[in-house]
């Protein structure tokens, strides 16, 4: 089996990932299908089954059925099982794409590649996965080990409380946004103890495990971190203090949702509602009480997304980071792109606005078809949409009251938005190409 999947990853790491998703997927499909797996002891309708394997399998945490109160503790195993592994997944096809991008470098590239990280050919898929495994689970432990007392500590007993206390921290580290409980996080909207440990997960998930690995081997020394991990680190740290600022100026006198707090709680609700668009997908207010300029705000925030091979979707950051840096030495004059002491290649912009551009459509193709099939509003669709196709989760309750062929459309825009910009990336720097002869240069008019 593991020689299968190392020929696998050498020869079609793309088709690779599409196809160990749709089987997971798949096989979660069944299991929820299951009579045993709703309160009620009947049959899930196979499109809610299916949205919520998607959702699940691709860490999006959209439902359309209430989590803690539709499915049994036999389902939700089946939806913590399937969590867990679409972000061991993700982390790890990922990497593995990276990995087959990196072989096709020449041979300076390779050199810089090699030094700074601990997986040098494609076919080490066996350490990967151990590596990947392990430091997820070690995070998800420890989350869970700050939140079992504090659980308890609200008259849970002890199984109880483990069980939530483990379910968060599954679904925190992972991005999924999935809830045990009715009430879900609602509860603690003011509880530092609850709510920190779950933003600090979210935050190091949305990274991306080959950041996590780097910083972890270099801790004390951050110049030695690679250019990728700097720029993601800084662009996420950049979006998470403007994200929480702005939100907290939108809702800081909205009665329905910042306007009851008090300092202390508007400041946390202001950070955990400026980092968990960059995927994580819980909430602890009702997001459809918010202002639309928050929404349009949470639109860009959830569209951009998190790091590379992270368990957060969206364009990811390190994509914004290359655009913007582009735009700053575009003004400047400047004949090449750099960063921290680097320069950055003409064909990692070219692939930033491939995948920029194709993500736009993919979402407007979809907003498109649920206006169709909705009437909904313009900007609540738009919200739902981009929550889907950024693998986010945040929704302003329209999902659960979408017709069938909603459901399918989002169904569909979730596993692109989880492979697509992944696999698409990773293709187009394969098909980088150097010419002997090239064309005469003749600049066209821009703007």
């Amino acid at each position: 089996m593991r020689e299968l999947v190392d020929r696998a990853a050498r020869q079609s790491p793309a088709r690779l990932a599409l196809g160990v998703f749709g089987s997971v997927i798949a096989l979660i499909t069944a299991l929820l299908l299951a009579p045993w797996a709703t309160t009620s002891g009947e049959q899930a309708p196979f499109a809610d089954a299916l949205f919520t394997a998607t959702s699940a399998t691709t860490v999006t945490g959209l439902v359309t059925v209430p989590t803690g109160e539709y499915w049994s503790t036999w389902g939700l195993v089946v939806i913590l099982v399937a969590i867990k592994i679409g972000g061991l997944g993700v982390m790890t096809l990922a990497s593995l794409l990276g990995l087959a991008v990196s072989r096709r470098l020449g041979l300076t590239q390779r050199l810089l590649v090699s030094s700074e990280t601990k997986f040098t050919r494609l076919g080490e898929v066996g350490s990967l996965v151990n590596t990947v495994i392990i430091t997820s689970t070690a995070f998800e432990v420890a989350i869970a080990l700050i939140l079992l007392p504090r659980f308890h500590m609200y008259d849970e007993s002890w199984g109880e409380a483990a069980w939530h206390a483990i379910f968060y921290g599954v679904s925190s580290f992972n991005n999924a946004g999935f809830v045990p409980t009715p009430d879900g996080l609602f509860p603690y909207a003011s509880d530092w103890w609850v709510l920190l440990p779950i933003i600090v997960g979210v935050f190091v998930g949305s990274l991306g495990f080959p950041v996590i690995l780097n910083i972890a081997g270099s801790l004390r020394r951050p110049r030695r971190w690679n250019l990728h991990s700097k720029l993601t680190l800084t662009t996420s740290v950049a979006l998470v203090v403007f994200g929480s600022l702005i939100v907290a100026a939108f809702e800081w006198t909205n009665p329905e949702t910042f306007g009851g707090l008090d300092p202390s709680a508007t400041f946390l609700a202001s950070l955990f509602a400026g980092v968990m668009p960059r995927s994580g997908g819980f909430t602890t207010f009702d997001i459809a009480e918010m202002h639309e300029g928050t929404w349009l705000l949470m639109d860009a925030l959830m569209f951009v997304g998190g790091g590379s091979a992270s368990t957060a979707g969206g364009i990811k950051v390190t994509t914004l980071a290359v655009m913007l840096l582009a735009i700053v030495a575009e003004a400047r004059g400047d004949r090449d792109v750099e960063a921290y002491g680097r320069r950055i290649p003409r064909e990692a912009l070219q692939v930033a606005i491939a995948v920029s551009f194709i993500s736009a459509t993919f979402v407007l193709v979809a907003s498109l078809l649920l206006l169709a099939i909705t009437g909904e509003a313009l900007d609540v669709i738009l919200f739902e949409t981009i929550s889907a196709f950024a693998t986010c989760g945040l929704s302003t309750g329209i999902t659960t009251d979408l017709p069938d062929a909603g459901k399918y459309v989002l169904t569909v825009l979730m596993f692109i938005g989880r492979t697509g910009t992944m696999t698409l990336a990773a293709a187009l720097a394969l098909r980088n190409r150097r010419r002997v002869i090239r064309l005469p240069e003749e600049r066209p008019i821009i703007g």
